[in-house]
């Protein structure tokens, strides 16, 4: 589930939920009920997450185990 994934990406970047959640630009109290599972992740709030660990949304909701980025996306000139 998505919320392993969120504290194995926590924990193995030595953060504490507080810290996280100010980063979000959230309370440590939601940031809990994001990565236990009392609240559903949303759009906004999973791309700051990617964002912030510099992984792909996939890998947060385990559709890859790579844990990297997605390339940007070129533009057509």
């Amino acid at each position: 589930m998505a919320i392993n994934r969120l504290r194995e990406l926590r924990e193995s970047n030595d953060l504490m939920q507080r810290e996280v959640a100010k980063a979000l630009g959230i309370t440590q109290r939601n940031y809990s009920y994001f990565e236990t599972g009392h609240t559903l992740l949303t759009e906004d709030i999973l791309i700051k997450i990617a964002n912030f660990y510099e992984t792909s949304i996939d890998y947060i909701l385990y559709q890859t185990d790579v844990n990297k980025p997605y390339p940007a996306l070129e533009e057509k000139e």
